[in-house]
């Protein structure tokens, strides 16, 4: 299993675009943490703490696919360090501003989710040219997945520690000070600097005039509730069974579920067509969330949480091997831009939507959220099958002499851009 990460961590540059994108986007994963720590050390209410928490986040889903697109015009180094420049002064911005007037506060918030860097969709954009191989592509997709769950896992607990030793108003200031150096490691790589987007056509909607792309992100706004409406129903469970400790108990067994499936996913070649493959992973991920509404002690508990994120690193890498084959020429960062776009507005709107629902049933019901948006994103991949499989087939091709003698069209990745 370790044979096919460390063949990739050993290609050229390859460890250096990973650690550098995780460290260039500790910012984004961390920001709601700080925030709230932050507030609540200038003696604010949690309320303006979820506001500006609020701000940052949606000024980042509005932020994140108009910089892809940017990044697909003029290439990422052009965007990428600009943007991680000014996102860090809004941050900076709000740590000596503090929160009153919490006019400026919200201002100094929105600027910096604004502009918080593409690194996601870049780096995804940049592994077919810096590994070549397709399955090597496949295997770096599902290790993306899983540093990802490890940084948004081990990222709250370094901000409150940073907080702890020093101030909330310092960790913010490291925060954006580490985004920057992240951005700045990422875009001074050869990879980076030398990558270029695919011709594009010309048009308004971009990466959004792709049907298999518009059915894909469908299905995963519902997996985003999914995962959004857990943190909420976790919360009320906790109350009744142990409070705050059960809670991260809870936590961190759905990320280290979503860690262990992650690795095992990327460790194996896997036959067959992805739409179809992604729609047995997120049936599966719909059915572990389900035994969650028999609410058993903590033990018990905790193991079903782990088993809940078995399925959901799987999902993801495979939904990137999809993004990255419907996405028209020349969009590949905006496309996966507007994954994570989706993903975190669909996360939002789970957690607005399981808080009534706890309120009214309690825990159990809550636990139910997710298994309904779970199975809501299956019926969406059902009914788009043909439109994702159409698409597939369709992509992007290009010639190759050198691997076929008869210079038949193959099929590639779509990111597979001039470097």
């Amino acid at each position: 299993m370790a044979a096919g990460y460390l063949e990739i961590l050993r290609a050229r540059h390859a460890a250096r675009l990973l650690v550098g994108t995780l460290v260039g986007r500790l910012p984004n994963a961390t920001a709601a943490i700080a925030v709230v720590l932050f507030v609540r050390a200038e003696e604010g209410t949690y309320s303006l703490a979820g506001a500006l928490a609020a701000v940052y986040g949606v000024a980042n889903a509005v932020g994140q696919p108009l910089l892809g697109r940017l990044v697909d015009l003029y290439g990422q180094p052009r965007v990428q360090l600009p943007a991680a420049l000014v996102s860090a002064l809004g941050m900076g911005a709000f740590a000596f501003l503090g929160t009153d007037p919490a006019l400026l506060g919200c201002a100094a918030m929105a600027v910096a989710g604004l502009f918080t860097p593409p690194l996601e969709g870049g780096l995804r954009a940049l592994w077919p040219s810096v590994l070549g191989r397709q399955e090597q592509v496949h295997t770096a997709y599902a290790m993306d997945a899983v540093a990802q769950e490890v940084m948004f896992t081990v990222g709250p607990l370094l901000v409150t520690l940073c907080a702890a030793v020093w101030s909330p108003r310092a960790a913010l200031l490291i925060l954006a000070l580490i985004g920057v150096l992240g951005a700045l490691s990422v875009v001074l790589s050869p990879p980076s600097r030398a990558w270029r987007s695919a011709p594009r056509e010309a048009h308004w909607l971009g990466a959004l005039r792709s049907p298999g792309l518009l059915a894909l992100l469908g299905a995963f706004l519902f997996v985003g509730i999914a995962l959004g409406s857990i943190t909420v129903a976790a919360v009320s469970y906790a109350d009744g069974h142990g409070g705050d400790a059960v809670y991260g108990w809870l936590m961190a067994g759905i990320g280290l579920g979503a860690l262990l499936g992650g690795v095992a996913y990327g460790a194996r070649r896997w036959a067959g067509a992805p739409e179809r493959r992604l729609r047995v992973l997120v049936a599966l991920l719909a059915v572990c969330y389900l035994p969650l509404t028999l609410v058993p002690g903590p033990v018990a508990m905790t193991a079903l949480a782990t088993l809940a994120g078995v399925f959901l690193a799987p999902c993801i890498a495979c939904a990137f091997v999809l993004v990255d084959r419907h996405a028209p020429a020349g969009t590949v960062t905006e496309a996966f831009s507007w994954l994570v776009t989706t993903f975190t507005v669909g996360a939002s709107v789970g957690t607005g939507l399981a808080g009534p629902v706890v309120e009214w049933g309690g825990a159990a019901r809550g636990f139910a959220v997710p298994g309904a948006a779970g199975v809501a994103a299956l019926v969406v991949l059902l009914a788009t099958g043909r439109v994702l499989a159409a698409a597939g087939r369709g992509g992007v091709v290009a010639v190759s002499s050198e691997n076929d003698p008869n210079r038949a069209v193959e099929p590639r990745f779509s990111s597979g851009d001039r470097a």
